[in-house]
């Protein structure tokens, strides 16, 4: 049975099953979508920090699910949505946010970095689709929400591999939100700017530097996992975007 927390009710009868769940973006947006009421399973490879949000969950009263799950293998995906749909009864909206990171200048870009990125963007995110597909149609449509990156849209350097996985996604779900509305299926894409674990750490080993990078946003800060982003998803599960498909959402903050 799916509970909602007091906390909101907004989503009250979704169920969302996020990858990446255990840490940045991935942790803020299934916090944000369990603060409204959704019933959320948190799939990552280490199944410690999945359970470790599943208790944050847990603990202010919404319902969560952790599991383990490596989103390159498509065995272990399809496992993860079927986990999902058999304890939950069904399954409302995907969020694609696992995906590894290789930098390194294009001179020195090896098939193991292409295939990193890949593996572990457009494919794993093509696996989560086809698997979540047939119990999004079970339920008369629902939302899938896939991840960009600015480094790909402006062309940042040593991010060759990266930005190819990244617009690998972006072409995907445009395709995706093409061929599935007639399900009532919607597929967007949000390209985020957050204070993920990684931007965490430059902050901490050098303030000055982390400040300067800030100053290049409109907002003037670097968006939060949960308010920024996890918000902004939730909207996109909701039926306040219902509108809204094939499109890229930039969260940037203006940068």
């Amino acid at each position: 049975m799916v509970r909602s927390p007091e906390t909101g009710a907004r989503l009250a009868g979704k169920i969302v099953l996020v990858t990446g769940a255990g840490q940045g973006v991935g942790r803020g947006a299934a916090l944000a979508l369990a603060r409204e009421g959704a019933a959320v399973a948190l799939a990552g490879r280490t199944v410690s920090k999945c359970v470790a949000v599943a208790e944050e969950i847990s603990a202010f009263g919404g319902t969560a699910l952790a599991l383990a799950c490596d989103v390159t293998e498509r065995l272990q995906v399809d496992q993860a949505v079927a986990a999902t749909v058999e304890r939950f009864g069904g399954l409302d909206a995907v969020v694609n946010n696992a995906q590894s990171s290789m930098q390194r200048l294009i001179a020195e870009t090896t098939d193991d970095d292409v295939e990193l990125c890949w593996r572990s963007g457009p494919m794993a995110t093509l696996y989560a689709m086809q698997a979540a597909l047939p119990h999004l149609r079970a339920r008369g449509g629902g939302t899938i929400v896939n991840f960009g990156s600015s480094t790909a849209i402006e062309g940042n350097a040593t991010f060759g591999a990266y930005a190819m996985a990244k617009e690998g996604i972006r072409g995907l779900s445009r395709v995706a939100a093409r061929e599935w509305g007639r399900y009532g299926i919607r597929v967007n894409v949000v390209v985020p700017t957050a204070l993920s674990p990684a931007a965490e750490r430059f902050r901490d080993a050098d303030p000055e530097r982390f400040r300067r990078q800030e100053s290049r946003f409109a907002l003037g800060r670097m968006g939060d996992p949960e308010t920024d982003i996890g918000r902004a998803i939730v909207a996109l599960v909701s039926d306040d975007l219902g509108y809204l498909t094939g499109d890229t959402l930039m969260l940037t903050g203006g940068a």
